[in-house]
């Protein structure tokens, strides 16, 4: 009797994640419960521990904008960069967006700092209307024409923060709630 009760149990598990899957909804849902958890402050960006600080970065390549112009690399040396490698497929990407948009809001008028949100959709429009529909304000480009050896990364999303002088002073993969008092001393202390 108990084994009847436990198939029917797993096959309901299995029924509702194969819902959620089909539907498209558990992306957003992961990314929704991930984003909480964020906001708890247990995730946090851990500075100076990834073992590719202090490396050059790779300032060749380009980009496209939501408006279709190139974005190179070279355009932003001498400003210190916030780069995020993100997709709409991705629920930790999602789940950090929010976070991201608001360290935007607080840095994003600075001369000396530049966010560059690359997404790694093959679509950009799906890229580009997600960011609208959320309303995010922060720029975003598309990987169109590949990424540099510098932004190669085994997961998404994955965050790097390059110096002025053109050092990688932080790389995280993984999500994190980058709007803390400490990193965005960090940053504006570059």
């Amino acid at each position: 009797m108990n084994w009847k009760k436990e198939i029917r149990s797993w096959a309901l598990m299995i029924g509702v994640f194969a819902l959620l899957y089909f539907t498209g909804l558990m992306t957003p849902i992961m990314g929704g419960l991930q984003s909480l958890v964020l906001s708890t402050g247990w995730i946090k960006p851990s500075v100076g521990n990834s073992g590719k600080e202090n490396t050059d970065f790779d300032f060749s390549g380009q980009f496209v904008d939501e408006h279709g112009d190139r974005v190179g690399l070279s355009q932003l040396k001498g400003q210190t960069l916030f780069i995020n490698l993100w997709a709409t497929w991705c629920p930790p990407c999602r789940a950090e967006m929010p976070h991201i948009e608001q360290l935007y809001q607080k840095l994003g008028d600075r001369e000396n700092i530049s966010f560059l949100m690359i997404a790694l959709d093959d679509d950009f429009g799906k890229s580009t209307k997600f960011v609208q529909d959320k309303g995010f304000s922060f720029p975003v480009v598309h990987a169109a024409y590949g990424l540099n050896p510098s932004l190669h990364s085994q997961a998404i999303p994955t965050t790097l923060v390059v110096s002025p002088e053109g050092k990688i002073v932080f790389y995280q993969e993984g999500m994190s709630n980058f709007d803390t008092k400490e990193f965005r001393e960090f940053l504006t202390g570059l």
